[in-house]
């Protein structure tokens, strides 16, 4: 037998809707980190894109489980002598960017490098509930379903 290798031209993108209100972030996260290198997919191939178009909305309402919503830090640094930054969870959720606490997440899921950084321009999320992505008729999967721990019950 031989090793299938996709081609790039043999790849089949489709769109992806998820609603992210009330779904725990690692969980989702972890489930569009597959989703965007394509390691759903039969015909994975761990050197091309063959992932799908995710489109992500209502990213400013999704929960941390446990104390990391007021506890969990966020650190950055300037490039100065002794430039380090830090923000909560909380602080950033409460922002102006609610969003970019899943886009992080995603991004620390998949491997460093030229492939993952093409791949990431494939995932937008939005903190509302607008997109305008409606004409390549996304197709909505629902998260919550997949697993009860998915979603933060009570």
């Amino acid at each position: 037998m031989k090793t299938f290798s996709a081609k790039p031209a043999d790849i089949e993108k489709k769109w992806i809707l998820i609603d992210a209100e009330g779904l725990v972030v690692g969980r989702l996260a972890s489930l569009i980190a597959m989703r965007l290198r394509g390691k759903h997919k039969a015909t994975f191939t761990p050197h091309v894109d063959c992932g799908d178009n995710i489109v992500v909305i209502n990213a400013g309402k999704v929960v941390l489980t446990g104390k990391k919503y007021t506890d969990k830090k966020y650190y950055w640094h300037t490039g100065f002598p002794g430039g380090i930054k830090e923000r909560t969870a909380r602080a950033i959720l409460e922002g102006r960017f609610p969003e970019r606490v899943l886009e992080k997440a995603v991004q620390r899921m998949m491997p460093g490098g030229p492939l993952t950084r093409t791949q990431l321009k494939n995932l937008r999320i939005y903190s509302g509930s607008e997109h305008p992505h409606e004409a390549q008729q996304p197709e909505t999967i629902d998260v919550a379903s997949f697993n009860a721990k998915n979603a933060k019950r009570g």
